[in-house]
């Protein structure tokens, strides 16, 4: 699993910083936010947006770069509580993308996937969105053509104890990293 990719870090986002995931999804340029969202939307609605996100069951892991949240993959289970089958949404800012970044935040998102027991993984993206297409393919996505849009398929595995303990692991990780990166800017505030 990979936790650190071109100078920055993922880990899981926090309650407390759904402002900082507001502030990327509207740092978005037009090309990455229409992908993003399956079409144009404006700053009210990602604000809107933004404030539900975090309520509805979601895991959404983010990739920080020196403390500031520059892509996200969002986990969020389709239908009941105990659903079988979850979607995944990416975003990802320009100067990330094609970087491995997208890799790192699937790789993490199928790991959450198989251990909340999502047999089926859905990831929606518009026809023309090639890097969402091609990051699907990666990971053994079966892509069917709906109405211009594409819609990549990915099976989970079932969850096993080596499965939770490398989330576990990652998690840690990423909590020990993020109180690191809090006490080096506050100690580069004070000196």
């Amino acid at each position: 699993m990979q936790d650190a990719c071109e100078g920055g870090v993922i880990r899981k986002l926090w309650v407390t910083e759904t402002a900082q995931y507001g502030d990327h999804l509207l740092r978005l340029d037009q090309e990455s936010r229409r992908n993003r969202f399956g079409g144009a939307v404006s700053d009210e609605f990602i604000r809107n947006y933004v404030e539900v996100s975090l309520g509805l069951d979601a895991v959404i892991h983010a990739f920080f770069v020196d403390g500031e949240l520059r892509g996200a993959a969002e986990l969020r289970p389709l239908g009941s509580a105990f659903a079988h089958e979850a979607e995944a949404a990416f975003s990802i800012e320009t100067p990330w993308q094609s970087q491995g970044v997208g890799s790192a935040l699937l790789e993490r998102t199928l790991l959450a996937a198989r251990n909340r027991g999502y047999r089926l993984l859905h990831m929606a993206c518009l026809a023309e969105n090639r890097r969402m297409q091609r990051l699907a393919r990666k990971f053994d996505a079966e892509l069917t053509f709906d109405f211009g849009s594409v819609v990549g398929e990915v099976e989970s595995a079932h969850p096993t104890p080596g499965s939770v303990w490398r989330e576990i692991v990652g998690d840690t990780h990423g909590f020990a990293t993020a109180i690191l990166d809090v006490q080096s800017r506050l100690w580069r505030m004070s000196a």
